[in-house]
This record gives structure tokens, sequence and C-alpha cells, in this order.
């Protein structure tokens, strides 16, 4: 079942125009990762998905129900859960606060995803359980980010820059968890650099140019595909 259409959509910062009719989709249970050069369109792209940004034209589409430029806290409601770049945890909370505050059970059913579950799922977060969000490493930060978008109990996770910065020790730790969770049947859309991950772990992938989807197709085709990787995703 396809959970999310984004259908022709321009978004612009002033009048700088960055999206150029950008289209993608992710289907249920899928991992779908958004791929390209920084600068490109990427985190504007799940900034308008998240209605963090208003889109200019197009429609963005959730379970069949149009949702553009919704406030970001409707959009998260109906089921997306965002993971932004920076993490943006609350740092003078303490990590159970961070958790608490975002905690719903998604239509009035029994929680999937409750604290001791998250706490079960990143141990590390349980050991720090009442340091507040401030005191905690980078890694312990992401950590507790995607944490608290699993309160929220969402269909769909959305992370931006899922692994950046952080030691090779605990983005080893992160891909595993991502792993993890595409077993439970929560779909994902992803944005990250580590493209072998990404291809271990993905579905399908999208390449973003200067703010318009310029390639799409499955791993394998991916993998296969050496000019898109040299032109678009070559550092």
């Amino acid at each position: 079942m396809r959970l999310l259409d984004v259908e022709a959509v321009h978004a612009a910062y002033g009048p700088s125009e960055v999206l150029f009719g950008l289209s993608l989709g992710v289907d249920s249970g899928e991992v779908v990762t958004l791929l390209g050069r920084n600068g490109m369109g990427k985190t504007t792209t799940v900034r308008t998905i998240m209605g963090l940004m208003r889109a200019s034209r197009g429609r963005i589409v959730w379970r069949g129900e149009p949702i553009a430029n919704r406030p970001s806290h409707v959009v998260a409601r109906l089921g997306l859960g965002y993971v932004p770049e920076g993490r943006r945890i609350f740092p003078n909370l303490s990590v159970r606060e961070n958790l608490l505050v975002a905690g719903r059970r998604r239509d009035g059913g029994a929680a999937l995803w409750d604290l001791q579950r998250v706490l079960d799922f990143f141990p590390r977060l349980a050991d720090r359980l009442d340091n507040g969000g401030a005191q905690l490493s980078g890694g312990e930060q992401q950590m507790l980010a995607i944490g608290r978008a699993l309160m929220t109990n969402p269909s769909l996770l959305v992370l931006d820059e899922a692994t950046e910065g952080l030691a090779p020790i605990v983005r080893e730790e992160i891909w595993r968890r991502l792993h993890e969770l595409k077993g439970t049947g929560v779909a994902i859309l992803i944005i990250d650099e580590e493209l072998d991950e990404l291809c271990a772990l993905a579905d399908r992938h999208y390449v973003i140019e200067k703010g318009e989807i310029v390639w799409s197709g499955d791993t394998s085709a991916l993998q296969a595909d050496a000019r898109v990787q040299a032109i678009y995703l070559a550092v």
C-alpha cells in the first residue's frame, strides 16, 4: 500500500526556488533513500514533506489524503516520525523527558513503542536516563532523536543524515538498529552519505540533482549503474 506520494512539488526559500517539480513515493514497510550531493535539495524535500516548509506547487499525499502545507504537528500526528539533521533534541530535558514528551498512541490503541521498548532498543539511553540532553555524546543524541521519533509510533520514519559526524562504532550500531527497525514493518525514508550501508538496507532509491529527481530504481539497478554513481553521488 502506498503511504506517501510527493507529486511535482516546488518549494523555495524566499525568491530562491529549491525544488522543481520533485516527485517520489514510499510504500508501506518499504525503505527508500534520497541520495545526492550536499545542496541539491534533500533536506528541503523532507522539510516540505513534514510541513516545515511550504510547497508552492504540487501535491503531498499521505494514505490518499492531501497534506501539503498542513502544520508540522498535524503531519506528525498522522504517522510521520522525523529525525532532523542536527538531531534537535531538547538540551535542558533529561533523556527520560525527551522521550516521554513525544509519546503517543496510534489510533487510540496500545502503544507499540513506549519508553521501555525504546530503552531496550537503545540500551545506552537506559544508562543515561536521568542525564540532560546536552550531556550526551553525539551518538547518544542521535539514538535519542531516533527514539523520540519512535515514541510517536510512526508508520513512516524520516531520517535526515542518520549517521553524519558519528564515530565509526556508533555508526555501525545505528545501521544495525535501522535493519532491526525495518524488520518491524516501519517504512523509512532516509538521507545519508553511506552508500554501501544504504544499499544494504534500502529497497529503492531516488537521486536528486538541483531540486529534481534525475534517477530512481532499486538497489541492484543503482549498484550496476556506475554512471549515476560517478555523476551524481561521487564527491
